[in-house]
């Protein structure tokens, strides 16, 4: 059985910045990292490798540089790394994105029965948790998101028993494989790569598959296959003219200014 962990390649938010001319993102000299929830979801699927023997398959959709994504999960033991490039991918929504994704799953379904799929519960760069559910809808599987616990795995069954964490509330569910699974961090804790491992990384192949390779309608993915679009990306504004004031050594002259300023902006009413 084949457990695929769909994995992306995103900017370090932490170190992003935004252009104040073009309100685009500035991406020169902004390094780049795993999407911090895809590592649990990628440390999962290797656990049921480390407990059941299945054999374990990452996948990335994203530019060349995104390969680098793929060799630290063939480091951390993946058996099989594919990069989904092609300049028709570009500018993918979660619609168009999802298609790919999909695609790639039943094409590895087509050499290896796929028994889960996972994700993590979403990206940091666009926080939608869309790709995960899109990718259960379009390959008709069945689609726990939130997981924070496996209860259980029978693969003779090919049933699956999961924790999902809900707002106030825990849902304890059993489901038939195939499975895609969105996870939380809570999940687990990633694991790091041996030295050995990293070495052996270095040199082992990244699949890459174009749309030569999945043969989609260059109108369902990329920007054409996109009914959603970024028109501009901008950081908000903070107020101006702060209360500056000594609270400590001028407590009576502080409140002061505070009441003008809350009364300046109306806030306060007689």
């Amino acid at each position: 059985m084949l457990v695929v962990a769909c994995i992306k390649q995103v900017p370090d938010t932490t170190q992003v910045q935004i252009d104040p001319v073009t309100n685009t993102l500035v991406r020169e000299g902004i390094p780049f990292i795993v999407n911090p929830y895809d590592t649990h979801a990628l440390e999962e699927a290797l656990y049921f490798k480390d407990q059941f023997g299945f054999r374990v398959a990452a996948i990335s959709m994203g530019p060349p540089n995104a390969e680098a994504t793929l060799r630290k999960a063939l480091a951390l033991g993946v058996d099989d790394a594919i990069l989904l490039s092609d300049r028709c991918f570009g500018g993918a929504d979660t619609l168009a994105t999802s298609n790919v994704l999909s695609a790639a799953i039943l094409r590895l379904n087509q050499q290896e029965e796929v028994g889960v799929v996972l994700c993590g519960k979403q990206t940091i760069d666009g926080d939608t948790a869309q790709v995960g559910p899109g990718i259960a809808t379009r390959l008709g599987y069945t689609q726990l998101t939130l997981v924070d616990r496996i209860e259980s795995l029978d693969p003779v069954k090919k049933t699956i028993r999961v924790r999902r964490k809900l707002e106030g509330r825990y849902e304890i569910v059993e489901a038939p494989l195939p499975v895609m699974l969105t996870v939380v961090r809570e999940l687990n804790r990633p694991r790091y790569p041996t030295v050995p491992m990293r070495i052996d990384s270095a040199d082992a192949q990244v699949q890459v598959w174009d749309n030569t390779v999945l043969g989609l309608d260059v109108n369902s993915c990329g920007l054409k296959g996109s009914p959603t679009w970024v028109s501009r990306i901008f950081s908000p504004e903070r107020d101006k003219g702060e209360i500056i004031g000594d609270g400590f050594g001028d407590p009576v002259g502080t409140a002061k200014l505070l009441i003008h300023k809350l009364l300046s902006k109306d806030l306060l009413h007689a």
